[in-house]
């Protein structure tokens, strides 16, 4: 008699007692607790494959798990001894400050391995979601290669980046997955490339039917993979040599997250590689674009002076200014800016803005010379064009009196509409301090976390704002509740939280019978960063999401875009 069964692949695999045989059963193996496996014939072959996959598998995750305790363990073991010598210390500042950088950069790449499990978790668990949302492209680029151009200096790398055939500009896609991909990528570039080498980033673009399909290219010249491992570069836990031989740390999962996010969006990832002669990863995906209006004709009369040494960026301001009938004037110094502005002056001839370059010629800082040609033409607008992060130009921008911000690459719409806002006085990415004047506002932080709450309100207290605790949900509704319409200028919502969560709270404050309920801005601050996560954010009400570990420049950049 048959006592217990399970049935798999068509009754390929029959767990039975002993004394069950049924006619099928060529072959029989022992198992525990007195139960045998008994294997039919005819899948035989196709069970004993799956059986060899299941082995590789196990046998790689157990890899992964030696190689992720020996990898977590290595920055959390940085973050406890440079904090213990920080405390040791206290009164040595130079050695606090180089402990804490050196703090924060274990932590990052700490954070970074974390994330690189819970994706792979998330989209195992068939949780990815893509979304569609309007992006800029130069936005996108820009913000990649600003996150790895400090890790490629580090390194000593030469970075190049290329764009060619962009028109169109704003597209339609997942562009936190796009980012990922590409920081993913490059970021293994910059790993396994040893110093002093180079590395290539190209973005194109290419009709496709009604769609646009972008294309991201990076090459480098490093130590390359072997084509055995490129049969595998795509499986899970697999690097290309362990992190304690290669002193290359990771979770050995980013280029499967990749590929899985390229399916996802139905791309195509493709590698070539040889030993010792680097790696070209090239990744296409299918986006559609957003026809933009083209503001040429605020431009036309109008004259600009433009100070850049750097010759392909001088064609491009040329090629992008050709047929909007703006004059300019191209300068490549400090010293020639201010004799043009003079020649302006004498032949009443002014110009109406200023737009200061990536490069200039001579040592001096571009900042500098800002404030330098402010002084001469303190009426007017000045524009950036510039490669590094904005966040952490603001405050030095703001007091060389750049009144707005132009992110490289380059592109011929982004250029106009950032002349063209200028002229029209439109704020666009508007210089300011790094933390915004808040003063006499009011803020609800909801946070159940005491050492999170510390951490919230010493940051946000910088703004000036006054900052109002609540530990839960309810008592976030109850306070926001018996204060008179208007009092909070914006909520900070945790959303994990004991009594009643940050979604719970939300739908009962927009509930609430008051006008100011509907429209007070509430962020999600949560280490729930999935994209289902963001997107159950916005359908509880929310406004936007900001992700744990609190980034400063985001919270400041939500904070300064607060209305009123």
């Amino acid at each position: 008699m048959r006592d217990e069964y399970a049935v798999a692949e068509g009754e390929a695999i029959l767990f039975a007692t002993d004394g069950f045989r049924p006619e099928r059963v060529t072959e029989t193996a022992a198992l525990s607790g007195g139960k045998r496996l008994l294997i039919c014939s005819q899948d035989r072959e196709a069970l004993r494959t799956r059986l060899e996959e299941a082995e590789k598998a196990i046998a790689a995750k157990d890899t992964f798990l030696s190689s992720m305790s020996h990898d977590i363990r290595t920055p959390m073991n940085a973050i406890v001894g440079l904090t213990l010598l920080a405390r040791m210390h206290l009164d040595e500042t130079a050695r606090v400050s180089d402990a804490l950088s050196k703090i924060e950069t274990a932590s990052s790449h700490l954070l970074s391995l974390i994330n690189d499990v819970l994706d792979m978790s998330s989209i195992n668990s068939g949780k990815l979601q893509i979304t569609l949302e309007a992006f800029a492209l130069n936005d996108l680029i820009h913000e990649t290669m600003t996150i790895l151009r400090p890790q490629a200096e580090k390194k000593h790398h030469t970075l190049r980046l290329e764009t060619e055939s962009i028109t169109a500009e704003t597209l339609l896609g997942d562009v936190l997955r796009l980012r990922q991909i590409y920081v993913n990528i490059l970021s293994n570039a910059i790993k396994y490339t040893p110093e002093g080498g180079q590395i290539t980033v190209r973005f194109s673009e290419a009709a496709r039917g009604d769609q646009t399909e972008l294309s991201f290219a990076c090459e480098d010249n490093g130590i390359g993979m072997s084509a055995e491992f490129l049969q595998r570069v795509f499986e899970p836990f697999e690097r290309v040599q362990s992190s304690t031989v290669s002193r290359v740390e990771g979770t050995g999962l980013g280029m499967s997250i990749v590929k899985k996010l390229v399916d996802a969006m139905a791309g195509e990832i493709t590698v070539r590689s040889a030993p010792g002669e680097g790696t070209l990863v090239t990744v296409r995906v299918p986006l559609a674009s957003r026809p933009e209006e083209l503001r040429p004709d605020a431009l036309r009369g109008r004259r600009a002076l433009i100070l850049e040494a750097d010759e392909a960026l001088r064609r491009a301001y040329a090629d992008g200014l050709s047929d909007t009938g703006m004059a300019f004037e191209l300068t490549a110094s400090a010293q020639e800016a201010l004799s043009a502005l003079a020649d302006a002056d004498i032949h009443r001839q002014p110009f109406d803005l200023i737009l200061i370059g990536q490069a200039c010629e001579g040592s001096e800082d571009k900042l500098d010379i800002a404030a330098y040609l402010h002084r001469s033409a303190p009426d007017l607008p000045m524009l950036l064009v510039s490669e590094d992060n904005w966040e952490q130009l603001r405050y030095r921008a703001e007091h060389s009196c750049i009144s707005a911000f132009v992110p490289l690459p380059l592109f011929r719409r982004t250029l106009i509409r950032a002349l063209a806002d200028a002229l029209e006085g439109e704020p666009g990415r508007e210089a300011a301090s790094g933390y915004p004047d808040l003063s006499g506002r009011r803020i609800l932080l909801v946070e159940d976390n005491m050492i999170n709450r510390e951490i919230a309100r010493e940051i946000l207290g910088e703004t000036g704002a006054q900052i109002d605790i609540a530990e839960d949900g309810r008592q976030a509704v109850s306070m926001f509740s018996a204060e008179p319409a208007g009092a909070y200028c914006v909520i900070l919502m945790d959303v994990q939280m004991p009594v009643m969560d940050g979604y719970e709270a939300t739908r009962a404050i927009r509930a609430l019978p008051r006008a100011d309920a509907r429209t007070v801005p509430i962020y999600a601050m949560t280490a729930n960063t999935f994209a289902e996560d963001i997107a159950r954010a916005k359908e509880a009400g929310m406004d936007g999401h900001i992700a744990k570990p609190i980034d400063v420049n985001t919270l400041m950049q939500v904070l300064r875009e607060l209305p009123g």
